[in-house]
């Protein structure tokens, strides 16, 4: 009898340890407290002019209470990969591009070429051409708007290449942030009036769309110098920057696609409707970040960034207690989640770093978003546990080096 009970207490113990039980016994307090203001981001409007709204009467937001909680206390405790410093991605809607454009950099500093800085309006504007070819091939059906993939970034360079950021910053003389309200305004406006007078050609309408950005962003350069040279942006690409687009994959984590297959990702900003996604289980998901960190490479991710335990002033996202215990996220909590609309694919973002605390895996995550730049202690950095990559973070574009064994077994299936 004493020997069973005690064999009891051991296995329930294993299971417990095994299970995570660290998270499930957490119980995180929640605050019904005045909406935590974006210092940042209201600088941001200020300074270009944009902030013309009334004032509001202050809104109320549930936010985790991360008193008592163990979370990092500085980037200095963590490992990170080389990478350039977080900048801002101003009033755009762009982030799909700045946080896959910064991973290319830390990309081309790990290959030997460190202190590049891309263009992230060079790969913009060729996107926006892509868009509208796009929105006439389908009759005004595609969707034309500021959002995009990490993996688009890849395929932009791809068709188009790659020029630094001196050659082409987006910025008018003066310009303190990228503000593209205005121009993205005037290409809808133009677009719909396409629509409506049915003048479905190609040429006219991506000339005009051209001429739309030229005047807000300027003209993207043909060509850079070099070392005394002129290279096209495929050759500053390949020959500067060291980066080959075909040697970079994406994967996402959905159940209700087939594992361990290509499939589509199934949002308003896949508007090409990529199916190149590798579609892989939760664990393998979340394990393949961690690997590729341990071994030296960075990840561009992206996912939804509207949850509770986010807290812009103290820079850190989290997954709170009362929402889903640890040991209950899973494949089925996160479907359900993206099905219902509580997860949005609404932010991309760089992570860059990772550190073990007894509570899990903290990443460390650079970001262009003005919420990653609302802390003073890590600005332009979250730091984010583990649990709320699990559930929130939906698609990483990474190097398939960096993932052999799940490719692997992905062509072994």
């Amino acid at each position: 009898m004493k020997t069973s009970i005690i064999t009891g207490v051991a296995t329930a113990l294993l299971l417990a340890l095994s299970t995570g039980s660290w998270a499930q016994d957490r119980h995180d307090a929640g605050q019904y407290i005045p909406a935590k203001k974006n210092n940042f981001f209201e600088s941001i409007e200020s300074k270009t002019d944009s902030f013309f709204k009334q004032k509001k009467e202050p809104v109320k937001r549930l936010y985790m209470d991360y008193t008592g909680v163990e979370v990092p206390k500085s980037i200095n405790e963590f490992k990170m990969v080389a990478s350039e410093k977080p900048v801002s991605q101003g009033i755009t809607g762009t982030c799909w591009c700045f946080s896959t454009s910064s991973f290319y950099e830390s990309e081309a500093a790990r290959l030997g070429h460190p202190g590049i800085r891309l263009s992230e309006m060079f790969t913009v504007y060729w996107e926006y051409v892509e868009k509208a070819k796009e929105f006439v091939r389908t009759r005004g059906k595609s969707k034309f708007d500021e959002g995009s993939e990490t993996n688009a970034v890849q395929r932009m360079m791809s068709k188009y290449g790659a020029v630094p950021l001196e050659a082409y910053t987006g910025l008018k003389p003066g310009q303190p942030y990228l503000d593209h309200a205005p121009m993205i305004d005037e290409m809808r406006s133009y677009l719909e009036g396409v629509k409506q007078r049915n003048a479905w050609n190609t040429d006219e309408v991506v000339a005009t769309i051209k001429d739309i950005m030229n005047h807000y962003i300027g003209v993207p350069p043909s060509s850079v110098a070099y070392q005394g040279k002129q290279l096209s942006p495929k050759q500053y690409l390949r020959d500067v920057v060291g980066i080959n687009p075909s040697d970079y994959v994406t994967f996402m984590s959905l159940k209700s696609e087939p594992m361990w297959t290509n499939a589509e990702y199934k949002v308003g900003d896949n508007w090409w409707h990529s199916k190149d996604y590798y579609n892989v289980p939760l664990s393998d998901f979340i394990g393949l970040i961690k690997n590729a960190l341990k071994q030296g490479y960075s990840i561009s991710i992206g996912g939804d960034v509207s949850e509770p335990g986010i807290d812009s002033k103290l820079g850190i996202m989290m997954i709170p207690s009362f929402d889903i215990p640890s040991s209950y996220i899973n494949d089925d909590a996160r479907l359900m989640r993206y099905l219902n609309g509580a997860t949005t694919d609404d932010h991309a973002m760089h992570i860059v770093g990772y550190t073990q605390k007894s509570n899990g895996t903290w990443f460390l995550v650079k970001d262009s978003g003005s919420g990653g730049h609302n802390n003073l202690d890590h600005t332009g950095y979250w730091f984010m546990h583990e649990d709320y990559v699990k559930l929130k973070m939906m698609t990483a574009t990474v190097n398939k080096n960096a993932v052999k064994d799940v490719l692997q077994k992905i062509a072994a299936k």
